[in-house]
């Protein structure tokens, strides 16, 4: 416990890997940007919902629309994840509030195929503002802030 009462585990935040996994657990195998789209709107409606962030890695605005490098760069020349491959990179349990928010977005998002969800993210604010003055296709890894993640989807 700490000074406030609260147990040590339940302030460590969960990382990405930790989430990527929960989603395939629940969906099962899926393509890499199914799964980097999923982690996204994960991130972005808990940040809205609870105020907080799902994960500390970031997000970058790339061509296929936003992704976690830190979660690319394990799943590199994977074209389908499953269940199992981030394993051994997740650091902690999700408490209830990042489980129901990943519930609510998997329901939302969980049935929609992957170019649909690129599409979805190349019409929101964060991606686009993101990649101002990125000609389309092009390579980018500027980085979708928390701050326009909060502000876009706080507004919808």
């Amino acid at each position: 416990m700490n000074d406030t009462g609260v147990a040590e585990e339940d302030l460590k935040m969960a990382n990405v890997f930790t989430v990527a996994e929960y989603i395939l657990d629940k969906l099962g195998p899926m393509t890499a940007m199914k799964l980097q789209k999923l982690v996204y709107y994960s991130q972005a409606w808990h940040l809205t919902w609870d105020e907080v962030p799902l994960f500390d890695e970031k997000i970058e605005a790339w061509a296929n629309g936003p992704v976690v490098p830190a979660l690319y760069d394990a799943h590199r020349g994977e074209y389908r994840v499953a269940a199992g491959m981030f394993r051994d990179r997740a650091d902690c349990e999700l408490n209830e509030d990042e489980i129901e928010s990943i519930e609510q977005v998997l329901e939302v998002y969980g049935d929609k195929d992957p170019q649909w969800l690129s599409n979805l993210t190349h019409m929101e604010d964060p991606w686009k503002l993101a990649r101002t003055g990125i000609k389309e296709g092009a390579r980018c890894n500027e980085e979708i802030t928390k701050d326009t993640i909060v502000e876009y989807y706080s507004s919808i």
